[in-house]
Order: C-alpha cells, then structure tokens, then sequence
C-alpha cells in the first residue's frame, strides 16, 4: 500500500518528459488570494487529505500553519496531523524513508514549489490530465508530457480525453497537435467544485511557499504611502530653504 502511494506521488513535478515549451499549450489561470484564510483552511485540509501521505513541506512548522490559518491546535493535531509529529515539528511525510530505495528518489519536497513554477502551472498541472493507454498509469498530462504520476485526483474530477488538431510542421506537412482535453467520464465532483478543490490546494501552497508574503505585501502599501508624504514634506522643505537663493 505505501508503495503504491509512493509511486503515486513520484511523477508530480519529475517526469520521463520535458515540460511542454512555455506557449504550446497555454496555462490555466489559478487566480488564488492568499488573504483568504476560508480558502487556505481548505486547502490545508485537501492538502493533507491527498497529498502529505507523499509530499513532504519541510520548510514549514505546524503550529506556525495553524497561527497563521487561525486553527487552533487542538484542530491541528485532531484533522491534520496524521503523523506522530508534533505541533513545533516540520510538516514531513508519513512515507518510509526506504521509498528512495524503492523508486530511486523521494517524492518531491512541495513547499517552494509554487515559488520554483508558479501558481498557475501547478494549477493547469492537476487540470492537465487525460487517458493515455501508452503509459504505465494510463493516464499522461498536458503540461508535463510522460509524467510519472498517476491522476490521484480522478474520483474527484473524473477522466478526460485528448483533443488534437492538424497544425503544419516547419516542412509543411501535415500532422495531428495535442490541443487540449475534454470530459470523458465524470467525477464525483462537478468541474466547478473541482476548480475550487484544486484552486485551495494551490492556495495554500502558495501561502506555504511565502508565509510573510500577505503581510510583506500589505506592509509594502504602508511604506510607500509613508515614503509619498515623507516626500511632500521633503519638498515643501527644500522650497522653503532654497526660497531666497536665485
């Protein structure tokens, strides 16, 4: 079982595959505000639920998680400590440290990882999905070509099929293009509620990749507010030295 797990997580953001090149395919907007705490109690909750049986946050504690989301740490250790961590610990897998030996790597570490991609990738990435019998999961994904990863979002999404395109090689000849996915068979979540499921997830992973940013950005409005009055009085004081000079 946990070796199943593992192999589920390997393949999110390390393929067989480069990446498609940056305009072939374009990427979803994940439109998250990381001032929405609802959102990113949410996504704390999703994230522990479908991801940290994998996915390590290393270079985030739990009691700083729980501050900064307002949950009390009564809740913490009751709906998102599912390790025998403590509340003062880093937020590190379950999975065995044998799983390196297993697959020949560890799941990758998440906690920089919309800072590294960016939101909207990893937003399009769980998006991305669609049947492929060729690879060994059945499934590949738009953006990140031979991912490892099987969809371990399907019973929430659903399974998509590939739509391609005829598009002219640089020889001018035709041929069929990868152009995007549609609904194949559904999920057991409606494509909105999937939107705002996985929008809560990268919510949250941009909050833990940053914790001070809502606060940095927020102090940031402040100081320039502070340096445009200094300003003011700053030349209204140089006219008034410089008055009598001709």
């Amino acid at each position: 079982m946990l070796k199943a797990a593992a192999l589920v997580a390997l393949g999110i953001f390390s393929a067989g595959t480069a990446l498609a090149e940056e305009g072939e395919i374009a990427l979803l907007h994940a439109d998250t505000d990381i001032k929405n705490v609802a959102s990113l109690q949410r996504g704390a909750r999703n994230f522990m639920n479908d991801c940290s049986g994998c996915h390590s946050l290393k270079y985030l504690r739990y009691n700083r998680l729980g501050q900064d989301l307002k949950i009390p740490e009564s809740e913490l250790a009751k709906n998102l400590i599912f390790t025998d961590a403590k509340a003062f610990e880093e937020i590190n897998t379950g999975m065995s440290a044998q799983s390196a030996d297993w697959f020949g790597k560890q799941p990758p570490d998440l906690t920089l990882m919309a800072r590294e991609r960016g939101t909207d990738y990893i937003y399009s990435y769980l998006h991305g999905f669609y049947a492929d019998k060729t690879r060994p999961w059945g499934v590949n994904n738009l953006y990140l070509p031979g991912t490892a990863m099987p969809h371990i979002l399907y019973y929430r999404q659903g399974l998509q099929k590939p739509e391609y395109k005829n598009e002219k090689d640089a020889k001018g000849d035709a041929k069929m293009v990868l152009a995007g996915v549609a609904p194949m068979i559904p999920g057991s979540m409606k494509p909105e509620e999937y939107d705002q499921y996985v929008r809560d997830i990268v919510n949250f992973l941009d909050y833990a990749a940053e914790p001070i940013k809502a606060t940095r950005q927020t102090m940031g409005i402040f100081v320039m507010l502070f340096l445009l009055v200094f300003f003011v009085f700053a030349y209204l004081l140089k006219k008034e030295y410089w008055k009598d000079v001709h």
